[in-house]
């Protein structure tokens, strides 16, 4: 890997790590909107690395879910498809504002593991 392609991937890195104490932040503060972009943002951002580490495209939003997809195929891990769906959901959450506080607190912890498996798919 080229050290460029280190150096963008560690920033997207670092954003995982941003994002998810920010999204904790958010939370504890009672900002479930930017709670949910927060970890959106994590989600992406660990689809990001890992497709940049394997030469993916990931510029579109259709490009990170294709992002998604290969190592889910590569591994066997179809985990990592329905774990991107509810981070979508997230997404889609902080500009419509429709899930209920129990699908949120029972959505979160879905969204960390999969950015957890996502982060394991580095060397």
């Amino acid at each position: 890997m080229t050290s460029e392609v280190n150096r963008q991937t560690e920033q997207h890195v670092q954003a995982v790590r941003d994002s998810l104490e920010a999204a904790d932040r958010e939370f504890a503060s009672g900002d479930h909107l930017q709670g949910a972009e927060k970890l959106w943002g994590a989600a992406s951002h660990a689809v990001m690395a890992v497709a940049q580490q394997r030469g993916l495209s990931f510029g579109s939003h259709r490009a990170l879910k294709e992002a998604v997809q290969r190592p889910a195929e590569d591994t066997g891990d179809r985990a990592l498809i329905g774990g991107f769906g509810i981070a979508e959901k997230f997404h889609a959450n902080f500009y419509h504002d429709f899930m209920e506080d129990y699908q949120l607190d029972a959505d979160r912890p879905v969204i960390r593991e999969f950015v957890m498996r996502m982060m394991a798919l580095m060397p």
